[in-house]
């Protein structure tokens, strides 16, 4: 595949126009505004399928009273008001 490939979307008027204007300001080609863009959305769905994974986990194996509570006591005892640890 080449290193670059040219595609064809089509999006209504006022998003071209509001693209367009922000990216004259900012001194951005429209390319990297929707190279950008299209980068931004497959780590949302990365992150999205992660954290669907992550409650999957927790529907197949709850967390048990005994996990929750040792949760608790730890996170009690890393942020108690003693600054003197700091």
């Amino acid at each position: 595949m080449p290193s670059a490939v040219k595609i064809a979307v089509t999006v209504p008027a006022q998003l071209y126009k509001a693209v367009e204007s922000a990216r004259k300001q900012h001194g951005r080609t429209r390319s990297a505004v929707v190279q950008e863009a299209l980068r931004h959305w497959l780590r949302q769905q990365a992150q999205a399928a992660l954290v669907r994974e992550y409650e999957h986990g927790y529907q197949r194996k709850p967390e048990m009273k005994r996990e929750i509570d040792a949760a608790i006591v730890t996170t009690i005892g890393v942020f108690d008001d003693d600054e003197s640890d700091w």
